[in-house]
């Protein structure tokens, strides 16, 4: 079929086809880097980085771009309010650029938890200043903006079609914008291109125009050009950067005389008791809290079950209902890896059609928009017939079948990097050690003391082994945080 997405300019899913056979150009909206990530933060590299796997497993080269704002974006989102990473460092009496440094390396180390693969290039919009400067002048220089008391704004009455991505008509934008603007904007839509620094305002650089700082939009869109050219193929972010922050990215690009982003991506938000996960109100759960008490995978795969245009509302109770999902996958895949070796030469053609639907199905739902709740239930729908087959299944079948889960599971989904299917501990010690335990538990049983029973088991649970009981006595095996 190939793949189709949902282009929000367009209002549609499209069929996607880059503009250079061979070669994908994607950008990605990164992180203001003035605090520690939060659950929400995950979402959108998670989503983005299932694409690029997809087209690396088509073979494309992809060139994935994803910036660091650094600077420039201000407390209210807007032209007013402070810098919020210079905000953050007078309250960590440290010097902005190390409040950048350091919570830079605590989102990279967060998604990279989570098997984010890192960008092609994590252009920061500190050090393309110069680009910022030169995208400004011309825009100055074809009409389109205007410098007051070393201030420049882009004028946004002189581009008719602001709002085409967004689906807001520069009317009813005028009605509804505040009176209350600063005093040297022509419009109350006008957005700043470049900010005279005002005084004690630590980050500041030389202009044109004066010491001062880009505004927040124009990064974007010099970054994105200056990495993956005109016409590049995929813009993508989240649906709260659509308006303003996309729709003046393009405004300044497309005034500017440039073909930008042939194609737009959003993602939803992460919900908490249903609201919008959000620094500014406190209504969120950091990242590194998850990912020091659960297992990273299970994070990843639970929010891969929600579409991504979707919104997702996080809870606690589909947080573990996740975990025992992922770990049932897990533990099929390490179980075909343990009998590999020694089962008997051959195919098992139940398990062959098996695969074949399974590889059917998977590549169906993310062709479509990248829908991973039906991808992850193509194998969910496939491990009753694994596990049926699993006990008679020869060796090529389960050969194909791990590759299988490697290359859909892990090379497109990014669920199983290699750690995880290493059992945790293992050898002659921690069987003998297990099966001593479990023989104390089937006494207390026998002796009806279930408090004793249950304890074990409980503190068997606690260091990650999953006691179950069955028609053929205790089972155990290695579970998940």
């Amino acid at each position: 079929m190939g793949l189709r997405i949902y282009d929000t300019l367009q209002r549609r899913k499209v069929d996607f086809t880059p503009t250079t056979p061979g070669h994908v150009g994607i950008y990605v909206c990164g992180p203001t880097v003035y605090s520690d990530p939060h659950l929400g933060h995950a979402r959108g590299p998670i989503v983005y980085d299932v694409l690029r796997r997809y087209l690396l497993h088509q073979g494309y080269r992809v060139r994935f771009v994803s910036n660091i704002t650094d600077v420039g974006h201000l407390t209210d989102d807007a032209d007013q309010g402070e810098d919020k990473i210079e905000r953050r460092a007078k309250l960590e009496r440290l010097e902005p650029m190390e409040v950048a440094e350091k919570y830079t390396w605590s989102y990279f180390d967060a998604i990279t938890a989570l098997n984010v693969l890192r960008p092609s290039i994590a252009p920061r919009a500190s050090g393309h200043i110069p680009e910022q400067i030169e995208l400004t002048e011309r825009l100055l220089k074809l009409g389109f903006a205007y410098e007051r008391k070393g201030s420049v704004y882009f004028r946004v009455r002189a581009f008719p079609e602001y709002g085409k991505l967004s689906g807001k008509r520069l009317e009813e934008l005028r009605a509804g914008a505040r009176v209350e603007v600063r005093e040297e904007k022509e419009d109350p839509l006008d957005f700043a291109l470049w900010k005279a620094a005002e005084p004690g305002h630590i980050m500041r650089w030389k202009s044109p125009w004066g010491e001062g700082y880009p505004g927040w939009h124009i990064e974007c869109t010099a970054m994105s050009l200056k990495y993956l050219g005109e016409g590049f193929d995929i813009h993508a972010g989240g649906i709260d950067l659509q308006f303003p922050h996309h729709e003046c990215e393009i405004a300044q690009a497309e005034a500017a005389g440039y073909r930008f982003a042939r194609h737009w991506m959003h993602h939803n938000h992460v919900l908490l008791e249903g609201e919008k996960m959000a620094k500014s109100t406190g209504n969120l759960v950091l990242l590194h809290d998850l990912l020091k008490a659960h297992e990273p995978m299970a994070l990843r795969f639970y929010l891969l079950q929600t579409h991504y245009r979707s919104p997702m509302d996080f809870t606690w109770e589909g947080l573990e209902a996740a975990k025992r999902g992922y770990a049932r996958l897990l533990q099929a895949y390490r179980e075909v890896r343990t009998r590999l070796n020694a089962a008997h030469p051959g195919t098992t053609p139940e398990l062959e059609r098996a695969l074949d639907a399974l590889e059917k199905d998977f590549l169906e739902a993310i062709e479509d928009d990248l829908s991973t709740p039906e991808a992850l239930a193509a194998f969910f729908t496939f491990l009753p017939e694994l596990n049926k087959l699993l006990p008679e299944a020869k060796r090529d079948s389960l050969r194909r079948t791990a590759q299988v889960f490697h290359t859909l599971g892990e090379g497109i989904l990014g669920l199983f990097p290699e750690r995880v299917l290493e059992e945790k501990v293992s050898g002659p010690l921690l069987e003998g050690l297990v099966a001593l335990l479990l023989e104390l538990r089937e006494e207390a049983r026998r002796a009806k003391d279930y408090a004793k029973s249950d304890l074990i088991r409980e503190r068997l649970k606690s260091l990650g082994i999953i006691v179950e009981d069955t028609k053929e006595g205790p089972k155990w095996r290695i579970g998940l945080a």
